[in-house]
């Protein structure tokens, strides 16, 4: 029972391994370029303008 690995021992050798090591690599690129996107597409937020002053007739 000692020499039994943990479950989270047996994941990391499971996804070390050759072919799930691609797919996992693969799998964080795709979720690096799309978290990047979508926060690229955000718009930011922008206060309000300030009013502009009510017009006048020009003086002479």
């Amino acid at each position: 029972m000692a020499n039994e690995p943990g479950p989270d021992k047996s994941l990391w050798r499971w996804a070390i391994t050759p072919p799930q090591s691609y797919v996992l690599y693969l799998v964080c690129l795709i979720l690096v370029f799309v978290g990047s996107f979508y926060a690229g597409t955000l718009k930011p937020k922008h206060t309000p303008p300030a009013p502009q002053p009510a017009a006048t007739a020009p003086r002479s």
